[in-house]
């Protein structure tokens, strides 16, 4: 038996031949799913660095959170103070006149509850939005 020679040499033929017109719109087949490739790429990454500003974000404003509360939480330990040296005075002062010590303690009391309250609205606030 003789060796059958091809006109390929050897090689197997991958596919029907393409005409010109078929080879044009292959390549710019190829050539969009190259831009869509890159597109692809250029969203993540904007994806990565929006996600990156929020994050920055989130984290300044927790911060500046932190400092509002700190100094909010200062005040209301100056009202805790200032009510327990009232209750001293007056009781002392009142001699039996308790009504009026009640009274002076519920306005501090009172301000020092709306004081946390306004704390706790505020990081509620920032929390929502």
């Amino acid at each position: 038996m003789a060796a059958k020679s091809s006109k390929s040499g050897g090689r197997k033929r991958r596919g029907p031949v393409m005409s010109p017109a078929e080879k044009t719109a292959y390549a710019e087949i190829k050539q969009g799913l190259k831009h869509v490739e890159k597109s692809i790429g250029e969203v993540q990454k904007g994806l990565r660095r929006a996600e990156k500003a929020i994050e920055a974000d989130a984290k300044a404003r927790a911060r500046n959170l932190r400092k509002e509360a700190k100094v909010q939480i200062a005040t209301l330990k100056t009202k805790r103070r200032e009510v327990a040296q009232l209750m001293k005075n007056l009781s002392a002062a009142a001699e039996g006149s308790w009504q009026d010590v009640k009274q002076s303690a519920d306005q501090v009391l009172a301000d020092a509850r709306a004081t946390a309250n306004g704390i706790v609205e505020r990081i509620r606030t920032a929390l929502a939005g």
